[in-house]
């Protein structure tokens, strides 16, 4: 008996003893991307311990009834332990979560919740880039992005951004005028540079369709982005699902022959993403010779080898064709005749691209304070274009790298976080001028069907060949930013970067004719340096207020650089390297608050902004004799002053998940700008002279005071997003844009040009857009979305783009007529 009591009493004892010591395992990651969050605080019976390396933690379980979670710029967690057998696992949401996730912008602050990032940042998801076709990026811009527009060219090329009026008719070589390129701004596609080492955006082989990410920094933004003046734009391509392997097809046709098929393969696991991506894409365009057709390939991955690092990669090919029929002038324009420039039309003008696109990122985590994020990239870029200026090849390539070094301290409730790194690019560039000839001969009258124009012999150069210019471009940016996070959610950013640029360019066609023509030119730009001060609050997680200044640089192109071979009136022969262009220097000051208020319901931006743009550059017209212009080159002008208010709201009315409707969210937006040319004066070409031979006039005119050309005062839209529990969902947008000066003479009468009216402005105009559809899975694998969508459902006639300045040329226009589209895409799930 006594040895079964002592047999029991020691089981007993055991038991005891072994549940005392039994250890309790857990592990903590970050809710957005499942990535193990090292150094997180682990508190239980007033006590506690972090975690490791991979997340991981272990904990007394005799001591620990319920455990604490908390780590900085995340949401604390609390939780009861049931069972020590089993492994727990807390996924901390990132603080701000409801006005999503900086996933792409380089931020110094350690919580990446647009809520505290003091800047005006606006992110598109698939929500907002689907509400239409989803294949030309600017219907999502214009209506859903304040303070920024975004036009084209043709159907699918040509393609510009305008960030608070730095864009089209803010520089250029016919006044202040930007008509065929994009500069002052940094686009990213997967973390590439979109942007080219001489700072110039040619956007025609972006495939927009696959694009499952959109964010726009706007504003100077040389800390962290270079040579951006203007803002920065980063583009990113459809994300695969986690824990789902997919292939699908998309069908999508419309009127103007509209075609674009897609095929897709996607693979998300916990450790890695796959995304192989083919699309086809076709239109007839909406007027005279104006048809596109494009054909893109890309592939995207990230792998996760384990908890220390992790590598994603990008591969992009593309082809793309579109046609151009030529700016309108405002006589055809007011009159509804798109039949196109005669002059673009009869040399077959068209913008051709091909390019490769390759990038490779690896991400280390040295420990919990530092890690290192390094990219390399490369481009190469081949286009043919032509116009009515003749025709031009290019051939380029584009390499480059970009570092930075992520760190941050706790001292306490106080926290240091920042990033350091450098971004280089480099560019060797080849591109031939031609000129173009009736192969009918000179007599020939040229008419609608006979052959198009050739490269051909001319006057000035053999075998058709007008100029053959070779560059070298290299760009560099070193950055570093912090900032403190304080007590009470106040943090202090502060940052400054520098950015130099060193261009060489080569003339390779020598004339005798010409000797006093320089043949090398070669410059550097040191010292860009931009500053980047601000001052963020957050109230009750829910709302903040921060007030920031930046600033930012515009280096010159290299086209800028020669002065044409003229004959001077002496006779005597020049060609000068204009050598004394300056960089433009962009100033903003910025106050707003963000917020997600009535239980998150109601989301909203608000910012009022001052951005002064100096040394503008424009060209400068140069008589021959009293009434001849002899050539024109670029020079500094005066600056710009650009104030403006931009508002967003977005409301969830209506949410349930036993209703019928599942939300129902009313949008609207809304931008007002008051901008002013400042001390700006401006040799214009005003007309042509009486007598023959007919030469151009030249007239001195000051736009100071007066409004920036291209730009409207009021942009606003409004909408509602419908989505049912079936599966029905439906959206409804209005657009409208206020009338914009084409010319920035500044007198605003209107009407066409005349003796005494040599201002143009522009009407304004508005588009009523619609789209519903079906999406359902069924049997968990058989995904089906089935849609039908009206674009410009009144018929309203506007323009996809208004060349400013360069009147009597100004519009390229817009459909005539409602663009129609519908189309089905099905994945299968495995």
């Amino acid at each position: 008996m006594k040895r079964i009591i002592l047999f029991t009493t020691s089981l007993i004892i055991l038991s005891i003893t072994t549940f005392a010591q039994k250890t309790l395992k857990g592990k903590v990651v970050d809710a957005s991307n499942n990535k193990p969050l090292t150094g997180a605080s682990v508190s239980f019976a007033n006590t506690g311990t972090t975690t490791d390396k991979d997340g991981m933690f272990t904990v007394d379980c005799s001591k620990a009834s319920a455990i604490t979670i908390s780590f900085v710029g995340y949401e604390t967690q609390k939780q009861l332990i049931k069972n020590c057998d089993i492994e727990i696992k807390f996924s901390l949401v990132p603080l701000g979560r409801s006005l999503d996730e900086v996933e792409i912008t380089a931020t110094s602050n350690l919580n990446k919740g647009i809520l505290y990032q003091p800047a005006s940042i606006t992110k598109l998801t698939a929500v907002e880039l689907k509400r239409g076709n989803g294949l030309f990026l600017d219907d999502a811009i214009n209506s859903n992005v304040p303070g920024v527009t975004m036009n084209r060219r043709a159907v699918s090329s040509g393609q510009q951004f305008n960030i608070r009026g730095y864009g089209n008719g803010s520089r250029g070589t016919r006044g202040v005028s930007s008509n065929f390129d994009g500069q002052g701004y940094k686009v990213y596609l997967n973390g590439i540079p979109v942007t080219d080492a001489e700072g110039i955006n040619t956007m025609d082989d972006i495939d927009f369709g696959s694009l499952g990410n959109v964010e726009v920094v706007k504003g100077p933004a040389g800390t962290l982005f270079g040579l951006a003046i203007a803002g920065a734009v980063n583009l990113k391509t459809i994300k695969p699902e986690k824990g789902q392997t997919s292939i699908g097809q998309e069908i999508m046709f419309g009127n103007y022959g509209l075609q674009r098929l897609n095929t897709r393969f996607t693979m998300g696991g916990e450790k890695s993403s796959l995304l192989l991506n083919y699309g086809h894409q076709k239109s007839n365009g909406f007027t005279i010779h104006n048809s596109s057709h494009k054909d893109f390939v890309n592939v995207a991955g990230d792998f996760q080898p384990n908890a220390k690092q992790s590598i994603n990669a990008y591969f992009g090919y593309s082809n793309s064709y579109d046609e151009r029929s030529g700016e309108l002038t405002i006589t055809q324009y007011e009159t509804g005749d798109f039949s196109g420039n005669p002059e673009y039309i009869k040399r077959n003008a068209h913008s051709q691209v091909y390019t490769v696109r390759a990038g490779l990122g690896h991400i280390y985590n040295f420990n919990s304070h530092i890690s290192n994020n390094t990219s390399v990239f490369g481009m190469a870029f081949n286009s043919n274009a032509s116009s009515a200026g003749g025709w031009t090849d290019k051939a380029s390539t584009n390499f480059g790298l970009r570092s930075t070094f992520d760190t941050k301290f706790s001292f306490g409730k106080i926290n240091l976080s920042g990033i350091t790194g450098v971004e280089t690019q480099r560019q060797n560039a080849t591109t031939i001028g031609y000129g173009m000839i009736d192969p009918l001969g000179t007599a020939h009258v040229w008419k609608m069907g006979d052959p198009y124009f050739v490269i051909g012999s001319t006057a000035t150069g053999s075998n058709g060949t007008t100029s053959n210019v070779y560059t070298q471009t290299a760009t560099t940016s070193v950055f570093t930013e912090w900032t403190l996070a304080l007590p009470m959610d106040i943090s202090i950013t502060a940052g400054i970067g520098v950015s130099n640029m060193k261009i060489e360019l080569n003339d390779r066609i020598y004339n005798p004719a010409q000797p006093l023509k320089p043949v090398k030119f070669d410059t550097t730009y040191k010292g860009m340096v931009s500053p980047h001060f601000a001052i963020n609050k957050v109230f009750n997680k829910h709302f903040s207020a921060y007030f920031s200044y930046s600033k930012g640089y515009k280096a010159p192109v290299s086209s800028y650089f020669y002065i044409p071979y003229v004959l001077t009136p002496a006779n005597t022969s020049t060609g000068l390297v204009n050598s004394g262009l300056k960089p433009e220097i962009g100033n903003q000051f910025e106050i707003g608050t963000k917020g997600s208020l009535l239980h998150e319901k109601l989301v909203y931006q608000f910012a009022f902004f001052d951005a002064v743009f100096s040394n503008k550059m424009t060209a400068v017209a140069v008589p021959l004799n009293a009434s001849t212009t002899a050539y024109t080159y670029m020079v500094n002008g005066g600056k710009q002053d650009n104030k403006g208010v931009e508002a967003s709201v977005k409301y969830t009315v209506y949410k349930s998940e036993k209703g019928f409707f599942s939300t129902i969210t009313p949008f609207f937006n809304f931008t007002y700008s008051d901008f002013k040319y400042k001390d700006y004066e401006y040799q214009s070409v005003t007309g042509k002279t009486s007598s023959l031979p007919v030469r151009d006039s030249v007239t001195v005119v000051d736009y100071s005071g007066h409004q920036v050309a291209g730009v409207a005062k009021v942009l606003t839209s409004f909408g509602v997003d419908l989505v049912t529990r079936p599966g029905l969902y439906a959206n409804i947008n209005y657009f409208y844009k206020d009338g914009v000066p084409v010319t920035s003479n500044g007198t605003l009468t209107g009407g066409a040009p005349s003796a005494t009216n040599i201002d143009y402005h522009a009407g304004s105009y508005s588009l009523l857009n619609a789209k519903l559809g079906f999406q359902q899975t069924f049997a968990k694998h058989f995904g089906v979305d089935v849609y039908f969508g009206v674009n410009n459902i009144t018929n309203s006639k506007h323009p996809i783009m208004i060349f400013v300045n360069q009147i009597p040329d100004a519009y390229i226009a817009g459909p005539k007529d409602a663009n129609v589209y519908g189309g089905l895409n099905l994945k299968y799930i495995f």
